[in-house]
């Protein structure tokens, strides 16, 4: 999940001085502060701050933040380097240390090739298509119950964020957590509003800077989490004696309950850990579906692109979809809206994938050069800069350009180059090889469902015709899907189904 590369988090300073720490090292930015170095910057706006020392210093260089020596690296050519060294550079000990900070969370005998194998027979194969089916339900629910409270002729106004964030997050956590209680709409209105107040400390947590007062708002919302998410017969306190009469049932979060409990989990941290999965798998969707139809929105040409090609699904299916959507979508192809997936989550996916360097090692870049790593510094890769936001490998790379991922032909387009060389890691929303996100075909599959049922069923249009997408929050970077920083007020009524 997205959650595995969250990282680089603790971050303060200005100004710089470059020494070279060591021969064939790369080049050390100190800041003039002893030991808090570019904590500040970092901390602020890590792209902003990235993207300057990539220009003064080139692909490769080592900051120092808070006391810790961070080597960046940022040429996707070189990538493979890092993400395939596990004998030197390592990621479970930092994860660790964060799950401890955001989550008061500690699995001291946790193992991730088991967990990875255990979301691998969850979000594969036949166990993927029940949980894409589930969430189709709910999706279909959620907008009958929007039905229902409203005439097609009634004009709704909404931000376009809190739309898709409510809607995607009610679908998801049903689907993965529901219970008989979950489906209680008080208490799903509860959850959501509490994981939103937890999401919007999150950053601060990650990075220990709560003020007195956030930081009895963020454990609140933790306490009341771990409550609401928790089932009955855990909440009891009743534990493994209990196991086999409470994990009957299918249910994603029992099957994961099981899991824990195989690994030797107390009850409490299993409660706890239930608010990690449901931020690794809910917290993403959201946001990723609001910048989707906010840039189709604000972008007449591409909205045209894609509601042709829903009209051509929509004949195929004998003129309506919403009967048979998830077949549909699974038995054709939709060029268009996977190209407009792809170039929104090459603007906004900016997860940091974080190594600790456990022994002394040498970096070989794709250039030949090479570099000194120290054992007790960290390695960072940030695809978001490179190659999502490189100019030399994306033309006008700020801009959203529907059709970026498709060829002539209307086929996905898979070349991209740089320096005249073609490139392994073009977009990198999802990580790489071996260590992509598990859940990454659920969440297309949620988001397209989403997309594609607000499409066919909602007169979708913005409040104010000339509006644009906000900015991003900058202090998001790092922490997978970027949040806006703003809304994009849309009005919306609800078409008649057949």
């Amino acid at each position: 999940f997205i959650w595995i590369s969250i990282s680089l988090l603790v971050l303060v300073g200005n100004c710089m001085s470059v020494s070279p720490r060591k021969k064939n090292e790369p080049p050390l930015v100190k800041g003039f502060i002893p030991w808090l170095g570019h904590a500040l910057e970092f901390g602020k706006d890590a792209a902003k701050f990235l993207t300057r020392m990539k220009q003064k210093h080139g692909d490769i260089f080592t900051v120092r933040v808070c006391g810790h020596y961070i080597t960046v690296l940022l040429d996707p050519n070189s990538y493979d380097a890092v993400l395939d060294d596990t004998a030197s550079l390592d990621f479970s000990r930092y994860a660790q240390v964060l799950k401890q900070r955001i989550f008061n969370l500690r699995l001291p005998n946790h193992n991730p090739d088991t967990e990875r194998a255990w979301m691998e027979q969850h979000f594969q194969g036949p166990s993927l298509a029940r949980l894409s089916s589930r969430m189709h339900l709910h999706l279909q629910t959620l907008l009958r119950e929007e039905e229902r409270s409203c005439s097609p002729a009634e004009w709704r106004q909404d931000g376009l964020f809190s739309l898709c964030y409510s809607l995607l997050f009610r679908a998801g956590y049903l689907t993965l957590f529901g219970t008989e209680k979950s489906n209680n709409v008080t208490e799903l209105a509860a959850v959501y509003k509490e994981f939103r107040k937890f999401d919007g400390l999150l950053t601060k947590l990650a990075r220990s800077t709560l003020k007195q007062e956030e930081k009895r708002t963020a454990s609140l919302s933790q306490e009341r989490l771990w409550e609401l998410l928790s089932p009955a017969w855990l909440s009891r306190g009743k534990g493994s004696e209990s196991i086999d009469h409470g994990l009957n049932s299918s249910s994603w979060q029992q099957s994961y309950l099981r899991h824990l409990q195989r690994e030797g989990v107390d009850t409490e941290m299993q409660r706890r850990a239930m608010l990690l999965q449901l931020w690794a798998t809910q917290g993403n969707a959201g946001p990723a579906a609001f910048w989707l139809l906010g840039f189709l929105l604000t972008n007449p040409e591409a909205m045209r692109a894609v509601k042709e090609e829903l009209r051509g699904l929509a004949l195929q299916e004998d003129g309506s979809l919403q009967h048979h959507l998830l077949d549909t979508l699974e038995h054709h192809s939709t060029p268009v809206f996977d190209s407009v997936l792809s170039e929104t989550l090459r603007l906004t996916a900016a997860a940091l994938i974080n190594r600790e360097v456990i022994q002394n090692t040498t970096l070989r870049l794709a250039s030949g050069q090479e570099y000194h790593l120290r054992q007790g510094d960290r390695v960072c890769l940030f695809p978001f800069l490179s190659p999502q936001m490189d100019p030399q490998i994306h033309h006008d790379p700020q801009t959203f350009q529907y059709d970026r991922f498709l060829n002539a032909d209307g086929t996905e387009k898979k070349k991209f180059y740089k320096d005249g060389e073609r490139l392994k890691y073009y977009t990198m929303p999802w990580g790489a090889d071996k260590n992509m996100c598990v859940g990454r075909h659920f969440a297309v599959s949620g988001i397209k469902q989403f997309a594609f049922m607000v499409l066919s069923r909602l007169d979708l249009e913005l409040c104010d015709p000339t509006a644009t997408v906000p900015p991003v929050n900058p202090s998001r970077y790092g922490f997978g899907m970027l949040q806006p920083d703003g809304d994009l007020e849309v009005h919306y009524r609800l078409k008649t189904l057949h």
